[in-house]
């Protein structure tokens, strides 16, 4: 069966609905929630083959089949994360520049918990690498590591030099 739209998302139904459902489960990497073409295996293993119509990335718990009660929905795996905390501006923008020049796709985040880290001023999380580890070791930054489902996938920015 080849889907081509997402025909909503279990967050966006009521309680009461969502418990009357049955969930067959597709799960899906973060990577792979841009990707508009694939071939995919539910937890049931049933294949289904995407091709979606919209350039809307998918999300964690996007249906794409609904049938009565049952439903197909995106299961997000989780992924290691590095949280960085920096203290201050200026140890924020040392972090950026140094982690920019690496063209590491990051997302930023006001509200993000995350355990024994000060992340009250905001947090930097970018995927889990050795490499950046060290540097923020170096710089004497405040990071941890955390596995946690993110609801946008990871993005490089476009750019020239």
């Amino acid at each position: 069966m080849i889907i081509t739209k997402v025909v909503g998302n279990l967050a966006d139904l009521p309680a009461a609905e969502r418990e009357l459902l049955h969930v067959e489960r597709i799960e899906l990497a973060s990577a792979a929630l841009t990707r508009r073409i694939q071939r995919v295996t539910s937890d049931h293993g049933r294949e289904f083959g995407l091709r979606l119509d919209s350039d809307a990335d998918l999300r964690d718990g996007d249906i794409l089949l609904r049938e009565g009660r049952n439903v197909v929905a995106v299961a997000v795996t989780s992924q290691e994360v590095l949280v960085i905390a920096p203290r201050g501006i200026v140890e924020a923008l040392r972090v950026g520049h140094g982690l920019g020049n690496r063209h590491l796709p990051a997302q930023f985040f006001e509200e993000f918990e995350a355990p024994g880290l000060d992340t009250g001023e905001g947090v930097m999380v970018v995927q889990a690498d050795r490499t950046v580890s060290a540097f923020l070791d170096h710089e004497g930054t405040p990071y941890t590591l955390v596995e946690r489902v993110l609801e946008v996938p990871f993005r490089h920015a476009s750019h020239t030099h």
